[in-house]
Parts: structure tokens; sequence; C-alpha cells
């Protein structure tokens, strides 16, 4: 069993590859997004980006750093089958998964305005801002001396690959192909 998780920077693409894993080669999705989700509406709290991050904070500091990917990893052992986790934000996470078992940890970053773009068509709940809060947002996660805070700085500089998706879907397919080929080359070994 195989579990890729999955870092990367806002509107670069990580959903774009989870859904080429999960429609094209087999594996079963685990989202940080969707449990965020499910416990902010226990809580009766609007979903948006800012109570997202304010929940999954207090949720590490109560149990762990890794306490929401070490959630979806005990599902994903679950289901026995290769799996993708979506979306790696603090360096307690990788290291936690990495303890586990079988881990490949994928990064993707695009371009500023390429990836606002995409978020702005993507419309979501935690997407309707402006480029400037948008920067902001992204700012706020990309570095942290607090453990139970994201860092996605640090957790890109971790991954075992980085995909670069400034250009076509049919670009980003052939680097996550290309990077598939060498881990199952290298699981063979």
């Amino acid at each position: 069993m195989l579990i890729i998780g999955i870092t990367g920077t806002l509107g670069a693409g990580k959903g774009t590859i989870v859904e080429y894993l999960t429609d094209h080669k087999g594996f079963k999705h685990f989202s940080v997004r969707a449990f965020l989700i499910v416990e902010i509406k226990k809580r009766g709290l609007i979903v948006n980006r800012d109570t997202m991050t304010r929940v999954a904070n207090e949720l590490r500091a109560q149990n762990s750093p890794s306490y929401i990917v070490d959630c979806l990893f005990e599902k994903a052992v679950a289901s026995g089958e290769n799996c993708v986790i979506e979306s790696i934000r603090t360096p307690g996470e990788i290291d936690s998964l990495r303890n586990k078992g079988r881990f490949i940890l994928l990064a993707v970053d695009a371009d500023a305005a390429i990836r606002y773009e995409r978020v702005v068509l993507r419309n979501s709940e935690t997407d309707r801002i402006s480029f400037d809060t948008f920067i902001d947002n992204e700012q706020r996660e990309m570095n942290s001396d607090d453990p139970n805070k994201q860092n996605l700085h640090t957790c890109i500089q971790q991954a075992d690959y980085v995909f670069s998706n400034n250009g076509t879907l049919d670009e980003l397919t052939l680097q996550v192909e290309k990077v598939l080929r060498e881990i199952e080359n290298h699981g063979r070994r």
C-alpha cells in the first residue's frame, strides 16, 4: 500500500493531481479540507479559510501537530488501497506519515497570478476573495515556528517531488506520470 501526500501553495493544482490519481490510478482520496469542514459544521461555524485555519490549528494544539493527517491515515490504512492525503500543511504531519510506512510527499506550485485565477474559477466557499486577501492568506500559511500552524514553505522543501504547474493540464499530468513510474520502479528494487 502506498500513501501519497499532497502539499503546495493555494490554487497550485493539489486537487487536480488528486483527481488524476483517483480517476486514472485508482487511489482513494482523504481530504484535510473535508475533515475540517465536518468539524467546523459540528461547531456551528461559518466555513471559510480563516475558520479552517483556526480550527486546524486548535485541533493540532489540543492533540498533536499531526492529529488531522493521523486521523486520515487510519482511514487510509483501513481501506487497504493506495491512498492520497490532501493537503499536508505542517512538518509534523510529514514526519508522522514518514514514520508510518510507504509514504511519498508531492508538492505543487505555480505563479501567484495563475493560482489566483484558478481559485476564482474554482469558486468554492473559501475562494471568494480578492487577490490581496489571497496573497495575505498564503503568506500567513507559508512560515511558522509553531509546530501546530501551517508551514507550507518547509513542507514544499521536504517534498520528495515538486511540480511546477504554470502550464497545461497535460503538462502537469506528464510530470505526475513520470514520478509514478519512478516510484514504481524504485519500489521494485
